[in-house]
């Protein structure tokens, strides 16, 4: 499935691209919605989305089916959505969806941008768009990139100045750049304000085993890590699953703001604004100003945030206070981040 990832750039400078896509389906299979509303796009736009994984994750999947939602509603577009099951049907599903005479292809996590490539020229009027990604070789082909790193390292902040036992996890689906990337971060905030941290990283091999995620987390938390940060789609409920259990971990969540999943157990959660950037980039197509040109959202666009938990009392007011003011001084391009040297994101 996919990620993330997650440095700056306004948002309004950015928008050169792309239009998105999403609508609920089962694993696998395809689903076709024509919009009720009245569309203000002259011949209906049809726009089409692949997702590496279940729209019901509460994460990155689910968030860009409410983008899908939301531009179905407001642009009255024909959306169609496809959960692939296998790289093998990246193309073809992009060559469907292609002869079909859809104006907009989103696949929509950073494995897809090889097939997008290969696919695109074959269709010249249909626009690729890959989030997760900086591609752009054709004139119908962009790269979506959601710059996590300045919300990951605020959750390092966060985790590093609450740890107790100096040990921390991280947990991700597949090890995609993006996500090695945020890991990355979040490990530069929690040693910023705790030199002596250590950071556990751990990779499923997939997006969609819960039962996979959860012992993962198990496995870290035998090790010591009392708070992880997870970017691993529905795999990532496991990790919920194994704090609320044995409240021997709090969690860090992604994507979405998963904070209502394990209220008692969450400190906060690193959120993509799916919905809004791709109801924005949309508009961009409609109103003809696209260009195929990369698109990177982050802290500076208010796209990427970190949402604390509100209700969550182990957050004290300095702490939250502190978050704060960080994120103001991002957003106003006053603090910049040093990440450490990569190392596969795996700490010893």
């Amino acid at each position: 499935m996919s990620k993330f990832a997650r440095h700056r750039r306004a948002f309004s400078t950015v928008l050169h691209s792309v239009v998105l896509v999403s609508l609920a389906c089962t694993r696998g299979e395809r689903h076709e919605q024509a919009s009720d509303s009245s569309t203000a796009l002259g011949a209906e736009m049809k726009v089409a989305l692949l997702t590496p994984g279940s729209i019901d994750d509460h994460s990155w999947n689910g968030g860009a089916y409410d983008g899908l939602m939301r531009i179905r509603d407001s642009l009255g577009a024909k959306v169609s959505h496809i959960q692939t099951k296998t790289p093998a049907e990246f193309d073809e599903n992009f060559r469907q969806y292609g002869a079909q005479g859809y104006a907009v292809v989103f696949g929509h996590g950073f494995e897809f941008q090889d097939a997008a490539k290969r696919v695109a020229p074959l269709y010249p009027k249909t626009i690729f768009v890959i989030s997760s990604s900086d591609v752009s070789q054709s004139p119908n082909v962009a790269g979506m990139r959601f710059a996590f790193s300045e919300a990951s390292y605020l959750a390092g902040v966060v985790a590093g100045s609450l740890t107790r036992s100096g040990v921390l996890g991280a947990i991700g689906g597949t090890e995609l750049p993006p996500v090695r990337d945020s890991f990355r971060a979040f490990t530069a905030g929690a040693q910023s304000v705790n030199p002596k941290v250590r950071v556990l990283t751990a990779y499923i091999g997939n997006w969609d085993d819960v039962g996979a995620g959860k012992e993962q987390a198990l496995a870290q938390m035998q090790r010591g890590a009392d708070i992880i940060f997870q970017n691993a789609d529905a795999a990532g409920l496991g990790v919920f699953q194994a704090a609320r259990e044995t409240h021997r971990a709090l969690v860090i969540g992604s994507n979405a703001n998963q904070n209502a999943l394990a209220p008692d157990v969450t400190l906060g959660s690193v959120v993509i604004d799916l919905p809004h950037a791709f109801l924005t980039v949309a508009r961009s197509v409609k109103n003809g100003s696209f260009t195929a040109a990369p698109i990177e959202l982050g802290t500076e666009s208010r796209v990427v945030m970190l949402v604390l938990n509100a209700t969550n009392e182990r957050l004290p007011a300095p702490l939250r206070q502190r978050v704060d003011s960080l994120q103001a001084e991002i957003l106003a391009g006053r603090h910049h981040i040093a990440l450490p040297a990569d190392t596969s994101g795996r700490a010893k």
